[in-house]
């Protein structure tokens, strides 16, 4: 077979590795020089711990495994199995992290509620104050930036695949071809639209209005920390975004301790890796309300800072990088992904949410079967 891929962010090069792994002729086509968009600008955390039961948690552990092997084969992802840590405060934070911990899939995710001491021998780097952090060992982290130029140094070796970047697709032609703003037309057997979050233009006119929408974020890095930070680090308040923690702690916590205004107010969790570089990725923020801000908020960078700085017990290194991202979401929250046939052999994939990192490579295995490729 012949495929052409829409979008090289990690879900349209996802799509394009599972194509010629399984011995297909794939073209990727991407308007930009570069993929730039939320694929860049994101923790690079394989983030299996906070998913809901079920399809979302099948889908982020078939992941897991897809990255741990795919990154055994391309170093460059900088693929590390480090698990996560979520310290824990106070009464009501730690009763929902024992909450976590007696779900029947608790297993599965590598859960384990550890005491502060034994925290601090997995991740020497806290140093704050904190009574117990919940352990998830099957979180992971690649490195965001590199992670589509290293994919596709791996497929361009193959000798099956050719990327043809700063082309924007315009059209679909019949069953089997898209038209560039070059005018060119590229055939294939199949096609797969991954726009991630450019929802209007082509996507509009082949699908659409889809269920879809788009959320922005913000986030920042440090310059190097000095020391290891051996697993990804959250914090409380990603109890109160990521449906894995739902139960009746969780809602004594939300009732009791009312979440920090600033949090509050940018729909706010911790979230934080340290890069290969010694760096540290932190964040995030969420705003669902169109037209989205062009500038960003010194606020929410100044109430992570103070959480990090209290979990770490030092001052944090300087921030040197600063920025924003728009991805794309499923308005069902509980759907993994929006998978549309818009054609015969022309087929829409977008709207993972904050998943797209995590599961990116079980969606394109998805769409590999599902297409009989």
């Amino acid at each position: 077979m012949k495929v052409i891929v829409v979008g090289a962010g990690v879900v349209g090069t996802m799509h394009a590795w599972h194509a010629v792994e399984r011995g297909h002729e794939v073209v990727h086509i991407e308007r930009e020089a570069e993929a730039r968009g939320a694929s860049l600008r994101n923790f690079g955390q394989i983030w299996v711990s906070g998913r809901a039961g079920g399809e979302e948690l099948d889908t982020a552990l078939r992941a897991r495994e897809l990255w741990e092997a795919i990154g055994a084969r391309v170093p460059g992802l900088g693929f590390r199995a480090i698990g996560s840590l979520t310290p824990v405060r106070n009464a009501l934070e730690l009763a929902v992290a024992e909450a976590a911990v007696a779900r029947p899939d608790a297993a599965a995710r590598g859960y384990k509620l550890l005491t502060a001491d034994e925290a601090r021998a997995v991740n020497p780097a806290l140093r704050g104050t904190f009574e117990a952090a919940l352990w998830c060992e099957r979180d992971a982290a690649v490195e965001p930036r590199p992670a589509q130029l290293a994919l596709r140094e791996a497929l361009l070796a193959t000798g099956r695949y050719t990327f043809l970047p700063n082309r924007e697709v315009r059209d679909v032609v019949g069953e089997d071809a898209v038209r560039d703003d070059r005018g060119e037309v590229h055939r294939g057997d199949a096609v797969v639209l991954c726009t991630g979050a450019a929802l209007s233009g082509l996507v509009r006119e082949v699908a659409g209005e889809i269920p879809v929408r788009r959320v922005r974020l913000q986030m920042m890095q440090t310059d190097p920390l000095g020391e290891a930070l051996t697993t990804s680090v959250a914090d409380a308040d990603s109890f109160r975004y990521y449906p894995a923690y739902a139960s009746g702690a969780l809602d004594s916590l939300q009732a009791a301790q009312p979440q920090d205004p600033t949090a509050a107010a940018h729909r706010m969790q911790l979230l934080m890796v340290q890069r290969l570089d010694g760096g540290l990725t932190i964040g995030d923020t969420h705003e669902y309300e169109h037209p989205f801000a062009f500038d960003t908020l010194e606020d929410p960078y100044e109430h992570l800072t103070r959480v990090v700085e209290s979990f770490l017990g030092r001052p944090l290194p300087r921030i040197r990088r600063r920025w924003a991202g728009v991805y794309a979401q499923c308005v069902d929250t509980g759907r993994v992904v929006h998978r549309q046939r818009v054609r015969d052999g022309v087929w829409l994939v977008t709207g993972p949410g904050g998943r797209g990192m995590t599961c990116s490579p079980a969606i394109g295995e998805t769409t590999a079967n599902e297409l009989g490729w």
